[in-house]
């Protein structure tokens, strides 16, 4: 018998309908002889109605009080989906994260799960009950509901999957696997059958969105066979598993594209001790991540410095880095929102040579400048100009051999 936790996304519980043919489908596991944990996300778009009813109160809510509100769109669908397990006559039982133990830190609106409470759990699935936990949310030591962050269901899911050593987590959304570019832009996209940790990390960090990056790692820590898939088929998706010999035939596994990024350059910076310490301390104590980092000597010990944030934190980072010019004695600073970043990824780049002039030729050919470039064992990144995302991705995923065949 195997223990399988299933993850249903929105789109997957957009309504009743929906919710039907989800129990249908976990009814299927379960009388397959598994054991089935299944957790849920809110049904598509009612996260953004309740943000939306709270900003229409106060411009700034408090993010405790969030935190209960947006926690309620889990525990509908939670709720909804265990009566109607029951209706088909299934032993099914909703819990909210509290009561599933998931203890999170005190950071309200994007907590991380410190640990997840077991015994409980174990004890209703050796009484083959089907256990429905609402999503995305927790709760501090304090007893406050937290909730994860957006995508935080799939954490909350590979989470309790790691936490209950199931055979398998099956993470269902509205795609049927994880492909090699997004299908929206290039046609020629295939479905990728088997992916690395490594490579499903990097690819979440680099603009995909099939996963959410925590999940990923929350899965490679401790060995969790994640299973992308489809809910509307019955098709097999994408594993992401631990790197085997088998996934070195292809150099490059994707091709992903980031249009949420904005550049910021600080002119003539004194190239001394100290200074970048001063230009991306304020930075971190906002809370704005900065990704790429390029630095250009100058003469007469003067240098560039050049970063990239989320397009959304592009406004606060200026300001910061304005205030900081003034302070270090930069002569200016530069920003463009008209960026995005196109990465190339895959293990098989460890052992071959000659990936990084493959991906610039390919660009020069098209006229594409290259901006800033980023690179480590298994992904090389690039910025370009916003206007050419999408040839970019189209003309690479040709160049490294990814096109599916017709």
């Amino acid at each position: 018998m195997s223990l399988i936790v299933q993850k249903y996304g929105g789109t997957s519980v957009a309504d009743l309908e929906r919710i039907r043919n989800v129990a249908k489908r976990v009814a299927k596991t379960y009388d397959q002889g598994n054991n089935v944990v299944v957790i849920l996300s809110a049904m598509a778009g009612v996260t953004d109605d309740l943000i939306d009813m709270a900003s229409q109160i106060c411009e700034s809510p408090s993010k405790r009080e969030l935190d209960v509100l947006l926690a309620t769109g889990e525990q509908t669908t939670a709720a909804l989906l265990a009566i109607t397990l029951k209706n088909m006559n299934y032993p099914a039982l909703s819990m909210l994260g509290h009561q599933a133990k998931v203890v999170t830190d005190c950071t309200f609106g994007d907590a991380r799960i410190i640990e997840i409470g077991t015994e409980y759990f174990i004890g209703l699935i050796n009484k083959r009950n089907i256990i429905v936990v609402a999503g995305f949310q927790g709760c501090d030591i304090k007893g406050n509901i937290t909730t994860l962050g957006r995508g935080g269901s799939d954490t909350s899911a590979v989470a309790i999957a790691s936490a209950l050593k199931a055979d398998l987590c099956e993470i269902y959304t509205d795609v049927d696997g994880i492909y090699s570019a997004d299908p929206n832009i290039c046609e020629k996209a295939r479905k990728i059958d088997k992916i690395s940790y490594d490579e499903m990390l990097n690819m979440a960090s680099l603009g995909a969105k099939v996963l959410q990056i925590r999940s990923v790692g929350f899965a490679k820590k401790y060995n969790v066979p994640v299973h992308v898939r489809s809910s509307f088929t019955e098709e097999e998706g994408t594993m992401v598993v631990s790197e085997d010999a088998g996934m070195e035939s292809l150099i490059v596994s994707a091709v992903t594209h980031d249009k949420d990024q904005a550049r910021i350059t600080l002119k003539k910076v004194h190239d001394q001790p100290g200074v970048a310490a001063k230009i991306f301390s304020p930075i971190a104590e906002a809370g704005i991540v900065v990704d790429m980092i390029i630095q250009n000597t100058r003469a007469q010990g003067q240098t560039d410095l050049t970063f990239t944030v989320p397009k959304k934190d592009f406004q606060a980072a200026i300001e910061i880095e304005r205030k900081v010019a003034d302070e270090i004695g930069a002569v200016d600073v530069l920003g463009d929102k008209n960026i995005a970043k196109v990465s190339v990824v895959g293990v098989g780049m460890k052992n071959h040579s000659g990936v990084a002039s493959i991906m610039f030729n390919t660009l020069a050919r098209e006229n594409i400048n290259i901006i800033m470039i980023s690179t480590s064992e298994i992904r090389i990144s690039c910025v370009i100009e916003e206007k050419y995302t999408e040839l970019a991705v189209r003309v690479l995923h040709t160049a490294f051999g990814l096109d599916k065949e017709d």
